[in-house]
């Protein structure tokens, strides 16, 4: 306004230090000190501090196809805080009469990079009969634009093997309880791997959709269709072993968490 002094406001922001942290608390002159330090402990571990955990089983399910019936695993489990933790993830399939047919386990260190995106490293195994493989292992997990849950990894094997992995699904919410869920997943191979039965390039690729009714948050049955392809190289290995280079299940089980 006319006549004010505007000259007051312009003094130069000081580099000055922040002041150091009190160590003096008000309330211990009138509570005893002991409770009131275990008090903001308490606080500081409920606001960021905590040491937290979950197991999920984001599939177990039946398969029913022609020819031989199926079964699938997916889920992780993790501990830690907000920013740091150590995420263990398996999956894996099989054939009702022929046994597992792939299944690893992976052990890594999950890092929040952003709010909503973490890098996870670590160590794969393979778990299956026939040829196995160890992997050093690199990738993120976390939740995409319009809240698409993604994922990605790269793995390096102890014999010098290139693969990757990519992994989206998307939450469909018909009501409060019945959540339509579409996925897709795609493997690939940076060369061929005969003795794994693998082609360079895209190795496979898999659509599903999955209908379930949440009991409660952590409980969800549910039943779906899946569709596998084999691709290129890939494709060729099964049919030269006389495998089918694609299927179409129907898929019915749970989804749960703890």
């Amino acid at each position: 306004m006319e006549g004010m002094d505007h000259g007051a406001g312009d003094d130069e922001v000081g580099d000055e230090p922040a002041p150091p942290v009190p160590t003096d608390f008000a309330a211990d002159g009138v509570f005893d000190p002991a409770a009131m330090a275990s008090a903001r402990a308490q606080l500081q571990m409920e606001h960021g501090g905590s040491v937290i955990s979950k197991v999920m089983a984001n599939l177990a399910e039946y398969q029913v196809r022609d020819g031989e019936n199926g079964y699938r695993w997916e889920g992780e489990a993790w501990i830690g805080g907000d920013i740091n933790r150590l995420v263990i993830k398996s999956e894996g399939e099989g054939g009702v009469s022929s046994g597992v047919d792939a299944a690893e386990v992976q052990a890594l260190y999950s890092r929040a990079v952003s709010p909503y995106f973490d890098l996870q490293a670590g160590l794969r195994q393979d778990l299956q009969s026939g040829p196995k493989r160890t992997y050093a292992t690199v990738g993120f997990e976390g939740v995409a634009p319009y809240w698409f849950e993604t994922s990605g990894a790269l793995f390096l094997s102890n014999k010098g093997e290139l693969l990757g992995r990519l992994e989206g699904t998307y939450d469909l919410r018909l009501t409060q309880r019945w959540i339509v869920q579409p996925r897709v997943e795609t493997n690939l191979s940076g060369q061929d791997i005969p003795e794994l039965g693998l082609g360079s390039g895209v190795s496979n690729i898999e659509l599903g959709v999955r209908l379930r009714y949440e009991v409660k948050r952590e409980f969800a049955p549910y039943v779906g269709v899946s569709f596998d392809r084999k691709l290129g190289g890939t494709a060729d290995y099964a049919r030269a072993r006389g495998k089918d280079v694609e299927s179409t299940s129907f898929v019915i089980g749970v989804r749960a968490w703890f």
